[in-house]
């Protein structure tokens, strides 16, 4: 499937600025992560951008990402990226991670959402951002309150990446869609 093809369907679904937001800082993470692995980027992104496109019509556990699987399943999207997202939700416990790509999707999905969360407080944005920064946030509990910690440190963990270095790299990949993430630093005046 193109890029293009995988935008049509998540726009077919998903309706939320916010959300698409979200899937499309997933997909940088995604590929950023399969290049540095030697990894199909493609394919990678793919799952980062889909991830969540059937979430803003069946919000509630299974039927997110199940339901979008069966989608995906229709439309002839390969077996292992259908996969890798169903490996996503925690609780469908036949759905293991196993992969690298299902362990890369899972590690950055929360880490996107709160590094963006970060980034709308600080007027450079991404610009500048720091792991440091965000792991002091991360201790905040009251910030982002919806954001899992514990499903950030144990996706670095199960990933294999030092959690300060797995929050560089993530803020890095977001930095050159700023604009697309609706990020891009406040001008002073």
């Amino acid at each position: 499937m193109s890029r293009q093809e995988d935008l049509k369907l998540l726009h077919e679904y998903t309706q939320s600025p916010s959300l698409i937001r979200h899937m499309l800082a997933v997909e940088a993470a995604l590929r950023a992560y399969a290049r540095n692995f030697g990894e199909d980027a493609d394919k990678w992104a793919t799952v980062g951008l889909l991830h969540d496109f059937d979430y803003e019509r069946w919000p509630d556990p299974p039927d997110h990402p199940l339901q979008g699987a069966e989608i995906l399943k229709q439309r002839g999207y390969p077996e292992d990226v259908i996969y890798a997202i169903k490996s996503h939700a925690d609780y469908l416990i036949d759905c293991p991670r196993v992969s690298r790509l299902d362990k890369t999707l899972y590690a950055c999905d929360e880490l996107c959402g709160f590094i963006v969360a970060c980034a709308l407080m600080r007027p450079d944005r991404l610009e500048g951002m720091t792991p440091t920064s965000v792991r002091k946030k991360m201790k905040q509990l009251s910030f982002a309150a919806a954001v899992n910690r514990d499903d950030i440190t144990r996706g670095a963990a199960d990933l294999g990446v030092d959690l300060t270095e797995h929050i560089a790299f993530v803020i890095a990949a977001l930095q050159p869609i700023a604009a697309e993430l609706d990020l891009v630093p406040k001008s002073g005046g």
